[in-house]
């Protein structure tokens, strides 16, 4: 399958400029200034029951019809019309694009809209209205059996781009929303869709009257709802310095071995104003990194896994975080760990082992246990495991995959919950990292909500935000081809990992971890983290409790010299002399988490900053540091602060 980089809108006119397509002056300052001219030129002409901006992301089935628009040659390279409009669209969420027939008759349009899958309850139709040629007919005639039969159907939203004073202009009666732009820019059509799911508000008017709609008819709408996507200086920010310096630190990482590939996705006060890409998925590969490609979040599944589902559970009052662990899950009455309260355990402030490497004690050369005499901890696997482990291939009992010649007995994973409940606590208390809790949240999680933990997750968390992409097991939704490969596994699971969770103990819980296992897109994770940004608010819908926000993302043993928040991340008390992997100047209110495999976000209510910066640095193998000797993360993240216009 052929895939084609996507643009955000500032990228989108970099390279416009880059290929000679606008004038060579034109500065930071122009480009905005052409940005609001053309949030002028886009008007909502209709608006019933207040369509727009669209609202219940969760509940939405959206069709996209593009129509009339042709695939031109620009300076040798294909350019599609309206694909601005459609790109701009698929920031938001999750959908489908219809080409449909043209010179239908009646009957015809309405048998290809009658086959059209049932689980569409709102289609968006971008109108192509204009012609190189002043006397030939608009291209939408061609479709205009299938405009009206459509929105007769089902609830429609149409974009109509292009001005055409003169000529017939489509019949939008009857459609919930209409918007109108008498210009067919880059910019207009970036506007058109951030108006539609409210990154933008809509303030433009129509200058001359066409068929049913008057001069100066549009409605207003107010922005802000979710991301907009817009440039630097339009949030307060220096972009010559922030894109300079991005790329600079970024391709010295992929120079020295750091990483193959990465992205870097930067927000300020909801707004994207940075999101590149750099590099390939391998050292030995040509595919480039993509903006729609999935990643391995690694531990940042910590905080974007069950982390939302409590918080959710918690200002439901359903999750109480003084509670013990005996409350919630079963487990043995004399186990050193019943006692424990989860603000303890999600504080990291337990005493709880950081690790075990569940899949080490499953071979005959090695303890079962890290904590016994005789664990190996340079164990390879040689296939020689112990009974009721693993088998090469699959049967009844041998049912969790963990690769096409690796199955896990499907009743180990109770033995790994042992093992958590047998292990000894630290001797000394004080902060110690450990994902020891997090493999026991999902199973938790679903006994509180009486619905499996990833339903529970997509219908309360994800897909309100319009994060589709954020799933365990993604190749059960994505092709390969959007997985960017994490390492070549030469001693556990002899080959490339990639599209299935590069954490070991992830694996065998069958990749559905708290630990580990979720992947998603840069985008979807940044929609996540903007909604903690916001306290828990995005789309205009309320997600998460405020005041459990502020207590999750809360130094909560601070005078213990312990700066973690509940399961968030948080600046040091005192930003040491050797350095971190957050930025000196983020401030006390900031929070995130990073992962293993190379994965970094960031939020700075403070600043209204966010950062999110992706990168496979374990691969070819996890013994690669240079992401940690070159101080990236870090470097990146100051960037942000540096950026910032003083007023």
């Amino acid at each position: 399958m052929n895939r084609y980089r996507k643009f955000s809108c500032l990228i989108i006119f970099s390279c416009c400029w880059a290929s000679g397509l606008w004038s060579q002056n034109f500065t930071p300052d122009i480009l905005v200034d052409q940005f609001r001219l053309a949030e002028k030129n886009v008007a909502l002409l209709e608006n019933l029951d207040e369509t727009i901006p669209l609202k219940d992301l969760g509940n939405l089935r959206i069709a996209y019809l593009p129509i009339g628009f042709d695939t031109l040659e620009v300076k040798g390279q294909p350019f599609v019309e309206g694909q601005a409009l459609q790109e701009g669209l698929e920031n938001y969420t999750r959908i489908t694009t219809l080409m449909p027939e043209s010179r239908l008759s009646e009957s015809d349009a309405q048998a290809w809209v009658d086959q059209l899958p049932q689980q569409f309850n709102l289609v968006i139709l971008g109108i192509k209205n204009y012609t190189l040629g002043v006397n030939e007919p608009s291209p939408w005639e061609e479709y205009e059996n299938v405009i009206k039969t459509i929105k007769a159907k089902l609830p429609t939203v149409a974009i109509v781009v292009g001005r055409r004073q003169s000529g017939p202009w489509p019949d939008l009666q009857g459609a919930k929303a209409v918007l109108a732009m008498s210009h067919t820019g880059l910019f207009q059509q970036s506007v058109a869709a951030q108006i539609v799911f409210g990154g933008l508000g809509a303030s433009g008017k129509l200058p001359f009257t066409v068929d049913y709609f008057s001069q100066g008819t549009g409605f207003q709408t107010r922005g802000g709802k979710r991301f907009s996507f817009t440039f630097p200086e339009m949030a307060g920010m220096n972009g010559k310095l922030l894109q300079d310096s991005i790329q600079a630190i970024v391709e010295e990482g992929i120079r020295e071995g750091a990483y193959p590939g990465a992205q870097v996705l930067v927000a300020k006060d909801g707004q994207v104003i940075y999101h590149e890409t750099f590099g390939t998925h391998t050292y030995e590969g040509k595919e480039p990194v993509e903006k729609d490609d999935l990643y391995d979040f690694a531990s940042i599944t910590k905080v974007t896994g069950p982390l939302p589902a409590l918080m959710k559970l918690h200002g439901e009052g359903k999750f109480n975080l003084d509670a013990q662990l005996k409350d919630y899950i079963k487990i043995r009455k004399r186990s050193n760990k019943a006692e424990l309260s989860f603000r303890q355990m999600l504080a990291h402030n337990a005493r709880l082992k950081p690790y075990i490497p569940y899949w080490i004690g499953t071979l005959k050369s090695s303890a079962r246990y890290p904590w016994e005499e005789g664990w190996n901890t340079q164990a390879v696997n040689d296939g020689n495991f112990r009974g009721r482990t693993f088998r090469a291939d699959s049967t009844r009992n041998y049912s969790v995959r963990i690769t096409d010649n690796l199955w896990l007995h499907r009743k180990y994973q109770k033995k790994m919950y042992k093992a958590i409940d047998r292990s000894p606590l630290n001797k000394e208390p004080g902060y110690v990292y450990s994902g020891l809790l997090f493999f026991m949240l999902p199973d938790m999680i679903a006994d509180l909500t009486g619905s499996d933990y990833e339903t529970y997750l997509k219908k309360e968390i994800y897909e309100p935000l319009g994060a589709y992409t954020l799933t365990y097991n993604p190749l059960r939704y994505f092709p390969m081809d959007r997985m960017v490969p994490t390492e070549n596994d030469d001693f556990f699971r002899h080959l490339q990992v990639r599209g299935s969770v590069h954490d070991e103990g992830a694996a065998m819980m069958g990749g559905v971890s708290g630990n580990a296992g979720l992947f998603g897109s840069t985008l979807d994770l940044a929609k996540l983290m903007q909604m903690y940004l916001n306290y828990g608010t995005y789309g205009g819908e309320r997600i998460i409790a405020e005041s459990t926000l502020q207590e999750f993302t809360r130094c909560q043993y601070c005078e213990e010299d312990n700066r973690r928040g509940l399961g968030f991340d948080k600046p040091p008390v005192e930003y040491p002399e050797e350095g971190s992997y957050m930025a000196e100047s983020a401030s006390p209110k900031s929070f995130g988490h990073t992962g293993f495999t190379g994965t970094f976000t960031w939020a700075d209510p403070e600043n209204g900053l966010l950062l999110v910066f992706m990168s496979n640095r374990v691969y070819p193998t996890r013994d690669r540091r240079m992401l940690y000797d070159l101080n990236i993360r870090a470097r990146l993240h100051q960037v942000l602060y540096d950026s910032i216009v003083e007023k």
